[in-house]
């Protein structure tokens, strides 16, 4: 997947797959360093939505991979994340997104909790972990003054937070078994393994 002939070739800095809900659906969301984010459909092998955040995209992710698309966080470098609800795609304004700024420096990676799906985390260039909880809004959904399905955005909370090194921390992962169980990496050549306690009362 390129930019056709005669189109700018920006660089792609990440990719998440999504949408997976059976054995033919599939997308990929792709993030670029001039703040380009686009949805590619595998099935019909075309675009199905972009938008731009007007920052370098670091990490896309969306909350579960293996269902019809629900939302999406994207993370960039001036410390700003975006979290896109993929219920509704609204013909001429795309997917309805809130956005929080988490700190002065890069949002290198996000991750979601795979034991619950609206709870993430960000790794940032300042060396810090920071812990997110989404809210739905009332209704997902509305319709504009012409009939058409749009989305509502919902809300981001800060549940916590903790500065563990002096460089970024580039890389996160949780533990698909064990709740709260997560590693990450930082510039400081040292990996930690962490536990987050009390998620089950989020």
């Amino acid at each position: 997947m390129e930019p056709v002939q005669g189109e700018s070739k920006r660089d792609c800095w990440t990719v998440a797959f999504g949408n997976a809900y059976n054995q033919e659906e599939r997308v990929v969301c792709a993030g670029y360093d001039n703040g380009d984010i686009k949805l590619f459909d595998l099935k019909t092998m075309s675009l199905r939505w972009e938008t731009n955040i007007k920052n370098g995209v670091c990490s896309v992710e969306f909350d579960r991979k293996d269902i019809n698309m629900n939302k999406l966080v994207a993370t960039s470098l001036e410390g700003k994340f975006h979290v896109f609800d993929m219920r509704t795609q609204h013909p001429t304004k795309g997917f309805a997104s809130v956005s929080e700024k988490a700190q002065k420096s890069t949002i290198w990676q996000v991750r979601h909790l795979p034991q619950n799906r609206d709870v993430f985390m960000t790794s940032g260039g300042s060396g810090s972990l920071h812990l997110w909880k989404y809210e739905y809004p009332a209704q997902r959904s509305k319709k504009d003054s012409e009939g058409s399905e749009m989305g509502v955005a919902g809300s981001v909370s800060l549940l916590q937070n903790v500065t563990l090194s002096t460089q970024p921390i580039s890389s996160l992962d949780w533990s698909p078994d064990k709740r709260g169980l997560c590693v990450c990496g930082a510039f400081d050549q040292t990996v930690r393994v962490l536990i987050v306690t009390k998620l089950n009362k989020i």
